[in-house]
């Protein structure tokens, strides 16, 4: 257990990282765009939340095979296929909590006053100092939670895990697999174990997000 504890939490913490990085210009881009193919890029990115994890874990499985040009340059660059390996877990549930790192901070970007960012702009701020010192700070709820629904929903990932990863000891078991193998071998007392682990940090994370929500309205009604 303790081996699939911190292969999951590693895979957390790096799947999170990367959704960051890509969601906050992602989410500014979608935010205030005027292009025409925001709808198609907003349907894209909130796929995942529709499509069954088996779906997305099959299509992801195929175009990280040898027989794709992606493929195959990851074949040629690190020496091993990513189906099947930790990185391509990364890839897989980049692409799988997508959805839970964009829509908070779209929601987020989207509730900042106009006119906040039309002073900016007219103090000379550039883009990068309006995102750092106007949209992070004044968003700063909405990126907590970004981070935490993304790391928690990584966590708990199933489908596309077993799709991509399989089950591999200390390179693909996550804990979600971990239960799904205890259960298959009739371990409960260890399922149970494993099980309740997961359960106490996912509410660990949504007492944490929830306090800084209340806390975070409750510094706008003083304010």
């Amino acid at each position: 257990m303790i081996e699939a504890i911190g292969l999951t939490l590693r895979l957390a913490l790096l799947t999170t990282t990367l959704l960051l990085c890509v969601s906050i210009p992602l989410a500014v881009w979608i935010v205030f765009t005027r292009s025409p193919l925001r709808p198609l890029v907003e349907a894209l990115t909130s796929l995942p939340l529709l499509l069954p994890p088996t779906v997305l874990g099959f299509y992801l499985l195929i175009f990280l095979g040898p027989r794709t040009a992606l493929g195959r340059a990851w074949i040629a660059l690190a020496g091993h296929t990513l189906a099947f390996s930790f990185s391509g877990l990364v890839v897989g549930s980049v692409i799988y909590s997508l959805p839970f790192t964009v829509q908070p901070l779209v929601a987020g970007f989207s509730g900042i006053d106009p006119a906040l960012l039309d002073q900016a702009k007219l103090l000379g701020g550039s883009r990068l100092r309006l995102l750092t010192r106007v949209l992070l700070p004044l968003s700063a709820p909405s990126l907590n939670a970004a981070a935490i629904l993304s790391f928690m929903h990584t966590v708990g990932e199933f489908g596309v895990v077993l799709m991509i990863g399989g089950n591999i000891p200390g390179a693909t078991r996550t804990l979600s697999i971990l239960i799904y193998d205890q259960v298959q071998d009739f371990a409960y007392t260890q399922a149970n174990r494993t099980a309740l682990f997961l359960v106490f940090i996912s509410l660990a994370a949504l007492l944490l997000l929830y306090s800084q929500r209340r806390r975070a309205f409750g510094e706008v009604h003083r304010g």
